[in-house]
Protein backbone atom coordinates (compact mmCIF):
# COMPACT_ATOMS: atom_id res chain seq x y z
CA UNK A 1 0.00 0.00 0.00
CA UNK A 2 1.36 3.33 -0.99
CA UNK A 3 1.61 6.31 1.56
CA UNK A 4 -0.50 8.97 0.98
CA UNK A 5 0.29 12.35 0.90
CA UNK A 6 -0.91 15.54 2.23
CA UNK A 7 -2.73 17.89 -0.18
CA UNK A 8 -4.41 21.10 0.25
CA UNK A 9 -7.41 22.99 -1.36
CA UNK A 10 -9.00 26.35 -0.95
CA UNK A 11 -12.05 28.11 -1.40
CA UNK A 12 -12.62 32.26 -1.32
CA UNK A 13 -16.05 32.01 0.77
CA UNK A 14 -18.57 35.11 0.95
CA UNK A 15 -20.30 34.53 4.63
CA UNK A 16 -19.21 35.08 7.81
CA UNK A 17 -16.80 32.12 9.86
CA UNK A 18 -19.47 31.45 12.22
CA UNK A 19 -21.45 30.37 9.91
CA UNK A 20 -19.19 28.54 7.48
CA UNK A 21 -17.74 27.28 10.59
CA UNK A 22 -21.51 26.09 11.47
CA UNK A 23 -21.96 23.82 7.97
CA UNK A 24 -18.89 22.16 8.73
CA UNK A 25 -19.50 20.84 12.15
CA UNK A 26 -23.19 20.78 12.79
CA UNK A 27 -24.28 17.05 11.47
CA UNK A 28 -27.75 18.71 10.22
CA UNK A 29 -25.79 21.75 8.61
CA UNK A 30 -23.27 18.82 6.85
CA UNK A 31 -25.76 16.65 5.58
CA UNK A 32 -27.19 19.54 3.45
CA UNK A 33 -24.51 19.58 1.59
CA UNK A 34 -21.52 16.67 2.24
CA UNK A 35 -23.74 13.44 2.50
CA UNK A 36 -27.20 12.32 2.20
CA UNK A 37 -27.23 11.59 6.01
CA UNK A 38 -25.06 12.67 8.96
CA UNK A 39 -25.20 11.44 12.97
CA UNK A 40 -22.96 11.94 15.37
CA UNK A 41 -22.43 10.30 18.96
CA UNK A 42 -20.00 10.24 21.36
CA UNK A 43 -17.27 12.24 19.31
CA UNK A 44 -17.53 9.60 16.21
CA UNK A 45 -19.91 10.85 12.86
CA UNK A 46 -21.31 8.70 10.17
CA UNK A 47 -21.25 9.91 7.08
CA UNK A 48 -24.18 7.75 4.14
CA UNK A 49 -24.04 8.23 0.64
CA UNK A 50 -27.17 5.77 -0.72
CA UNK A 51 -26.13 2.22 0.70
CA UNK A 52 -22.65 3.65 1.94
CA UNK A 53 -21.59 4.60 5.71
CA UNK A 54 -18.19 5.61 6.54
CA UNK A 55 -17.00 6.48 10.12
CA UNK A 56 -14.97 9.54 10.82
CA UNK A 57 -13.76 10.35 14.37
CA UNK A 58 -13.07 14.06 15.57
CA UNK A 59 -9.74 14.81 16.42
CA UNK A 60 -9.25 18.18 17.29
CA UNK A 61 -11.80 21.79 16.82
CA UNK A 62 -11.52 25.19 17.63
CA UNK A 63 -14.47 27.26 17.05
CA UNK A 64 -15.12 29.39 14.23
CA UNK A 65 -11.30 28.33 13.03
CA UNK A 66 -11.06 24.18 12.06
CA UNK A 67 -12.63 20.67 12.62
CA UNK A 68 -10.50 17.57 11.88
CA UNK A 69 -11.60 14.21 11.18
CA UNK A 70 -10.26 10.87 10.61
CA UNK A 71 -11.65 8.33 8.71
CA UNK A 72 -11.77 5.25 10.92
CA UNK A 73 -10.09 2.93 8.54
CA UNK A 74 -7.13 5.55 8.07
CA UNK A 75 -3.78 5.32 9.37
CA UNK A 76 -3.30 7.52 12.28
CA UNK A 77 -1.64 10.01 11.16
CA UNK A 78 -3.90 10.94 7.62
CA UNK A 79 -7.37 13.35 8.51
CA UNK A 80 -9.28 15.46 6.75
CA UNK A 81 -9.58 18.91 8.26
CA UNK A 82 -11.88 22.12 6.97
CA UNK A 83 -9.80 25.44 8.47
CA UNK A 84 -11.36 28.72 8.17
CA UNK A 85 -8.92 32.01 7.80
CA UNK A 86 -9.24 35.44 6.94
CA UNK A 87 -7.55 36.97 4.29
CA UNK A 88 -5.19 39.56 5.78
CA UNK A 89 -5.41 41.86 2.62
CA UNK A 90 -9.14 41.43 1.53
CA UNK A 91 -10.63 40.36 4.52
CA UNK A 92 -12.23 37.18 2.86
CA UNK A 93 -13.66 34.00 4.58
CA UNK A 94 -10.88 31.59 2.93
CA UNK A 95 -12.24 27.59 3.11
CA UNK A 96 -8.77 25.43 3.55
CA UNK A 97 -9.57 21.72 3.07
CA UNK A 98 -6.45 19.42 3.92
CA UNK A 99 -6.80 16.01 3.17
CA UNK A 100 -4.63 12.84 2.36
CA UNK A 101 -4.35 10.78 -1.03
CA UNK A 102 -2.48 8.59 -3.28
CA UNK A 103 -0.15 11.40 -5.45
CA UNK A 104 -2.01 9.90 -8.50
CA UNK A 105 -5.59 10.13 -7.19
CA UNK A 106 -5.07 13.93 -6.23
CA UNK A 107 -6.82 15.58 -9.21
CA UNK A 108 -9.65 13.46 -8.39
CA UNK A 109 -10.36 14.30 -5.20
CA UNK A 110 -9.64 17.78 -5.81
CA UNK A 111 -12.16 17.29 -8.44
CA UNK A 112 -14.79 15.61 -5.91
CA UNK A 113 -13.77 18.85 -2.62
CA UNK A 114 -14.71 21.35 -6.17
CA UNK A 115 -18.14 19.56 -6.56
CA UNK A 116 -18.93 19.25 -2.83
CA UNK A 117 -17.89 22.86 -1.95
CA UNK A 118 -20.01 24.16 -5.27
CA UNK A 119 -22.82 22.52 -3.25
CA UNK A 120 -21.71 23.67 0.20
CA UNK A 121 -21.76 27.27 -1.49
CA UNK A 122 -25.10 27.06 -2.71
CA UNK A 123 -26.32 26.37 0.61
CA UNK A 124 -24.73 28.93 1.77
CA UNK A 125 -26.02 31.48 -0.80
CA UNK A 126 -22.52 32.11 -1.34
Amino acid sequence: MSKKVLYTVEYPVRCSPSILYEFLTNPAALQEWFADKVDERDGIYSFSWNDNTEKAQLVDKEHDKFIRFRWTYMQKDEYFEFRIERSEVTNQTILIIKDFADKKDIKDQTQLWDYQVKDLFYRLGS
